[in-house]
């Protein structure tokens, strides 16, 4: 009898599960989906998980009032029902303990870590009043500008009515996301070729190459249920090839493991193309072919662009003279330590899939201080191949119809708004050293980390700060900066779900809900090939009096400000109208419930027919908790040559209209950012610390690693990566995250340990259980050592997620003492930037450290 692949890894696992010992038999560790006779009645309430940014569909099994069980939501094309290690720690966020249950407002004038902020209850009444009134003083004062408002994780859709809306209407222009410290320098790479600046897709049901490049998709990035479930299936087609540094679960399973030398992605994917382009691998239907058809792609040799006849791309001969044809895989070699032989047959593994290759590129490549070319240049594969859009290939994200709130006229925006929120931002995007160009505009990028420098040169800048669902003294790089900002802001209040590292600063903390099991919200995101909008709801009555920060919150506190005399927030959100009953709303409630129909209109309305599912009504989306997309159409964005008027017509959103190997788009945002400060590109490129002049900057090419940190003082390469029970750094005050964290490759149940190569640990003299201290150019942190060959001598692996000393008593080692639970990594990690994007830089060898037995 023939096994395959996937069938043994399913048995695998089985097994492993039935090999544990010492659980209680619960229903949330049941086979079953349903409950078995006798057991209390049960019911499947669809939601949305949002513990990673998969946003996948769920549904939650209540028995007796209480969430027992979750799984994916059965309707879900997207995640074709399942639900990843991850979704299951719902349930214990949701009963935590140690959550923050009612409003709270700081006693203790002394903020900094360890400092008891000795928090005493209050009411929501007061609470709001509260902030009301530091508001209401920045405005009488002239300053709106001096309140800022920072999101954690938020709602796809009511997020704008907080962050999208509070700034507008008060006049400030300090609102900022997490998103830069997340993964977007990642979508430099599409940007700039394709045009695309956001999160792409994969046909893996087709797939016969899949290159998982900088990234761990059985672990995290985006669509882990999707990966999980098709994997198997593509070994049983072709191959898997990993690229990381560590030893990751899905470099585990992989055909062929390269363990880069971190920050030399960009060598590895130039050599690569060489290989492609040299041995005839291009494809002919995609980029086109030489006129007489004869390869001309030859080690060394400059092409005349004349002789080649480009279809749906721009520049391929000129990427090969300026920066392919002298990048072999004899000198990759020497920069990436992958022997030139896998390189090679790496690069024939991808080229004879062809079109069916999808190179799955991760924040590893791109969140690094030049990470913007090393994007492209790895992305640029997928354009050599020609699979972009292809079967087997990369899309472009689907999307589902989501209705836009109401417009905010300027009846709503009084002269003090209209004046000061167009004011300069404090994160310093758009400076000459800090272009931040996503979307191809200068000055557009978030620079989310940014924030806490100008607050340290200037504390004066902000005297009211408001943020939610976040925890940027623990999650951001370079974490001491942001401590010492928050015990120096005058007034802060805190929305969340727990005291995390940021609330012990805070002078006013409001309990959020629990957004998959207690908010009420619209959510849309794609994979699988489609797109969706999924409903998050309330599937259990809250234990505590928490509320959801973006709607219910927002309404209490545009209340408050009416009756102090600014009525401009209510006014808007009361001009709101039910798309069923056309009714207004006049509660928190309602208005929460409001804005959800008004999102998700589009999909059960009935004015007209859907695409893809068809749903009669609120109620039955309600019930069923999703609208699945059409399938996105295969060469969706391919351009054709128009026979009247003989022109090419593209559709990527590029200058040329096509897939740039040599980027026009990056041309003209260089040179607009340039113009602005009255300097060339070069110099733009010089302040920014890229090393690439002249017309090199205008291709993906290859950049050296920034490291912090000489070789000699700092020896060892530090590698971040994240837990698939990693709930972006909140899920580490459950028992499960705790006790089965060994589910990450190399890791440790109810420990941390940094992971260094045996050859390595000899050399120091130290053994696997040692404590050791890590120290960088940045900080120190103590840790337990694990000697493992996952990584490569001279590099150490830890995960991202232990370290907390708050978020709760399973979290911290000793919360009432603030003493950690291991350690933080982002306080070694070195505050720095991929300057093109404003991405925080966490990935690619930039921290060297040293490693200290005690």
């Amino acid at each position: 009898m023939e096994i395959k692949r996937r069938d043994f890894l399913k048995l695998s696992a089985a097994a492993g599960a039935a090999a544990t010992v010492g659980l209680p038999k619960l229903n949330a560790f049941a086979s079953s989906h349903m409950p078995k006779p006798g057991d209390p009645k049960g019911e499947w309430i669809p939601s949305t998980c949002q513990g990673c940014t998969a946003w996948c569909p769920v549904e939650f099994l209540m028995q007796e009032g209480r969430i027992v069980k979750v799984r994916g939501n059965q309707l879900s094309k997207a995640n074709n029902g399942y639900c990843c290690p991850r979704g299951h720690l719902m349930i214990q966020q949701t009963y935590d303990p140690d959550r923050i249950k009612v409003p709270m407002k700081r006693t203790n004038p002394q903020k900094g870590r360890g400092i008891d902020p000795m928090f005493v209850p209050i009411t929501w009444d007061e609470a709001l009043d509260t902030i009301a009134d530091k508001m209401m003083e920045l405005r009488k004062n002239n300053e709106p500008e001096k309140l800022m408002y920072m999101r954690g994780r938020y709602s796809s859709t009511a997020t704008d009515l907080l962050y999208g809306t509070l700034p507008k209407i008060y006049g400030t222009p300090n609102y900022f996301s997490h998103s830069a410290i997340c993964a977007e320098a990642e979508k430099m790479g599409p940007g700039y070729t394709q045009g695309f600046f956001g999160y792409r897709d994969y046909d893996l049901a087709k797939t016969k190459c899949l290159v998982v490049w900088g990234t761990d998709p059985l672990s995290s990035n985006r669509q882990v249920p999707n990966a999980i479930n098709k994997f198997g299936d593509i070994f049983d087609r072709g191959t898997i090839i990993a690229v990381d540094p560590r030893l990751s679960a899905s470099a585990a399973k992989a055909n062929e493991w390269l363990p880069i030398k971190p920050g030399e992605d960009g060598a590895l994917a130039a050599a690569i193309a060489h290989v492609l382009l040299t041995e005839g691998f291009w494809s002919k239907e995609f980029v086109g072919d030489f006129k007489d058809g004869k390869n001309l792609f030859k080690t060394g040799v400059t092409i005349d662009e004349a002789a080649f006849v480009e279809k749906q791309t721009h520049g391929i001969v000129r990427y090969w003279n300026l920066e392919l044809k002298d990048k072999t895989p004899a000198w990759a070699a020497k920069k990436t330590l992958i022997p030139e032989e896998q390189i090679v047959r790496v690069a024939r593994a991808m080229g004879k899939a062809g079109t069916k290759t999808a190179v799955w590129m991760g924040p590893g490549v791109a969140m690094s201080p030049r990470g913007t070319y090393a994007a492209m240049a790895v992305y640029a594969l997928n354009g050599i191949l020609g699979s972009i859009e292809t079967e087997g290939g990369v899309m472009q994200s689907s999307s589902a119809p989501v209705e836009k709130f109401p417009e905010i006229k300027k009846e709503f925006i009084d002269e003090m708004a209209e004046h000061h929120g167009h004011g300069k931002k404090i994160d310093g995007r758009g400076a000459k050293d800090m272009p931040a160009m996503m979307s191809a505009k200068p000055g557009s990028g978030v620079v989310t980390n940014n924030v806490a420098n100008a607050l340290l040169k200037d504390p004066a800048k902000i005297k009211v700060f408001i943020s939610t669902w976040s925890n940027f003294v623990f999650s951001a790089t370079g974490a001491q900066r942001w401590e010492k900002v928050m015990a120096k802001m005058p007034f802060f209040a805190h929305m969340v779900t727990n005291a995390s590292e940021m609330s012990q600063y805070a002078d006013i903390v409001l309990p959020a809900t629990f957004a998959p099991t207690e908010k009420l919200s619209i959510i849309g995101n794609m994979a699988n090939l489609h797109g969706h909008i999924s409903i998050q709801q309330p599937v259990a009555k809250p234990l505590w009096k928490v509320k959801a920060e973006e709607t219910e919150v927002m309404w209490l506190l545009a209340e408050k400000l009416k009756a102090k005399g600014f009525a401009n927030l209510y006014n808007y959100y009361a001009s709101f109208e039910d798309p069923e009953t056309k009714k207004k709303p006049t509660t928190a409630a309602e208005f929460a419930e409001i804005a959800a129909k008004i999102s998700s209109q589009k999909v059960w309305n009935g004015k007209e027919k859907m695409k893809g599912d068809q749903i009669a009504g609120w109620g039955e989306f309600r019930k069923k908790g999703i609208y699945n997309s059409e399938t996105y159409k295969y060469k969706k964005n391919w351009g054709k040559d128009n026979p009247e008027t003989k022109k090419f017509e593209g559709k990527f959103k590029t200058e040329t209209k096509k897939f740039e190997f040599y980027s026009e788009t990056m041309k003209k945002a260089l040179g607009e950012h340039a113009k602005k400060h009255n300097t060339t590109i070069d110099d733009i490129l010089q302040a920014s610390g890229y090393e690439a002049r002249g017309e090199l900057a205008f291709v993906p090419h290859y950049e050296s690693p920034k490291r912090h940190g000489s070789d000699t003082e700092y020896p060892f390469t530090f590698i971040d990566y994240k837990s698939r029970l990693n709930r972006e750094g909140r899920s580490q005050n459950t028992v499960w995250y705790q006790e089965f964290k060994k589910v990450d490759v190399g890791d440790e149940s109810w420990d941390d340990v940094v992971k260094i190569n045996p050859i390595d640990g000899k050399k120091l003299g130290i053994k696997t259980g040692d404590t050791v201290r890590l120290t960088s150019t940045t900080g120190s942190i103590v840790t337990k050592a694990k000697l493992w060959e996952g990584v490569r001598p001279g590099t150490i692996a830890k995960c991202y997620g232990q370290g907390h000393w708050a978020y709760g008593r399973v979290a911290a080692r000793d919360y009432a003492k603030a003493q950690p639970r291991g350690g933080n990594n982002n306080e070694l990690l070195v505050d720095d930037y991929d300057r093109l994007s404003g991405a925080t830089a966490r990935n690619g060898g930039f921290t060297g450290v040293k490693i200290e037995k005690v």
